[in-house]
């Protein structure tokens, strides 16, 4: 998957993503979704990566809560949000546990740049609510795990931050 074009179809669908997440004239989201389908076209026509799984689709499996950071927000912000927004938890960061690069970590492969920063939260309270992001919200044991959306989070991932929560001194994974 080397080459210029790529590098194009990368940028392309950046710039796409940005405008239909931060855009809220019709006529820009229109034409921001236009290029977000050409360039899943042309990353189906010359990848071996299929053009339904660059968008992000439910999938009814679990992981743990997380998006795309909002332009000027920190990742404490961002985790905070996210926490609140799919999991109806009210968190307080507390550290990094990892930054992974989602290429190497998780699958589909994206034709851009995906860091997943793992962060361990303290709880405050916890109350779900219906949403349009997640089915249902719940805690669970490494001993039972449900299915898992592992294009979001694997096993190993949630592994690891069981293994982090258990140490007061835990060193920031990153690749």
């Amino acid at each position: 998957m080397k080459g210029k074009w790529l590098q194009w179809a990368s940028q392309l669908q950046s710039i796409a993503q940005a405008g239909l997440t931060f855009s809220s004239d019709r006529y820009d989201l229109d034409r921001y979704e236009k290029i977000r389908n050409i360039t899943i076209e042309i990353l189906h026509e010359y990848t071996d990566i299929d053009h339904n799984k660059i968008r992000e689709k439910v999938d009814g499996a679990w992981s743990l809560p997380g998006g795309w950071a909002d332009v000027n927000t920190s990742v404490g912000e961002s985790a905070v949000r996210e926490c609140l927004e799919e999991a109806g938890a009210h968190v307080k960061p507390k550290r990094i546990i990892a930054i992974h690069l989602a290429n190497k970590h998780n699958n589909p492969l994206f034709p851009y740049t995906i860091y997943k920063v793992f962060v361990e939260c303290e709880l405050i309270e916890n109350k779900f609510t219906e949403n349009t992001e997640t089915l249902d919200a719940g805690f669970y044991s490494l001993d039972s795990l449900p299915s898992l959306s592992t294009e979001r989070n694997t096993r190993s991932q949630i592994e690891m931050c069981f293994e982090a929560k258990k140490h007061k001194v835990f060193e920031t994974i990153f690749d």
